[in-house]
């Protein structure tokens, strides 16, 4: 059993919440536009990272992340990325890849927008935990915590940080 800590679009600013957050968590995924190598350090040295690099991530980030990633956790096939969309709206990028080959479980960032769907048709949970940062047009900060116990998604949180 493994617990999650899950956010995106940082865009830079660090809240000292974070660490209160994920605590508990056995890990953190960022899903993009983390802005600064200093958020990544800061994660990095909390907890084990597992990230992707955002649109707005410079080189420094996008020389360690790479723009998708696929991996394995408690059996469950992971693919996180920043811009993904969502059920029924997938960005034209994934679209050959997701239909091909769906994962158990599909995180994207990018829209600011907190979305937590089941896709009937592929089969797969969607996750995007909306924007963790102060840059852009959302109006609530948000977290997103869950457990993944032998392929099973459960407990799954959404905290708000407040107004941006």
């Amino acid at each position: 059993m493994k617990r999650i800590g899950l956010l995106s679009d940082t865009h830079a600013y660090w809240d000292e919440r974070y660490i209160k957050y994920f605590s508990e968590c056995d890990e953190i995924w960022h899903a993009g536009d983390i802005g600064s190598m200093e958020i990544v350090d800061k994660f990095q040295s909390f907890k084990p990272f597992r990230a992707v690099y955002g649109n707005i991530d410079g080189q420094d980030i996008r020389a360690i992340y790479s723009k998708h990633l696929r991996f394995t956790v408690e059996g469950a096939d992971i693919w996180m990325t920043h811009i993904g969309g969502y059920p029924g709206k997938y960005d034209r990028e994934v679209i050959p890849e997701i239909y091909r080959n769906p994962p158990d479980l599909f995180i994207s960032g990018h829209s600011h927008i907190l979305k937590v769907l089941y896709d009937k048709t592929l089969k797969l949970l969607h996750i995007n935990p909306g924007a963790a940062g102060k840059y852009g047009f959302h109006k609530k900060r948000t977290l997103v915590r869950f457990t993944i116990d032998d392929k099973i998604f459960k407990d799954l949180e959404v905290i708000e940080l407040g107004e941006k």
